[in-house]
């Protein structure tokens, strides 16, 4: 590439990248305008959220002690055991 033509790509590309800053800093600031923390603090009701009622769960017995299913070493799979002893 010669000069010229690299500094206009170089030109186009901060054109491009100022342009960018701009729309972002304007986007931010209507957001910021029409939903900004002062707004909701105006508000005299509640308007989000839903309703729930607590409930009591059944009684159920407690687990005295927790009690494994399989007692003692588990078998290996086919693949890893070794040979048969005789």
């Amino acid at each position: 590439m010669d000069s010229a033509k690299r500094n206009n790509v170089k030109l186009l590309a901060a054109g491009v990248g100022c342009s960018a800053l701009i729309a972002t800093g304007a986007v931010s600031a209507i957001v910021v305008h029409e939903a900004g923390p002062a707004n909701a603090a105006k508000s005299t009701t509640m308007t989000v959220g839903s309703t729930s009622t607590e409930t009591t769960p059944p009684t159920v017995e407690a687990t005295t002690m927790a009690a494994p299913a399989v007692k003692g070493p588990a078998p290996l799979p086919s693949e890893e055991a070794g040979p048969a002893a005789p």
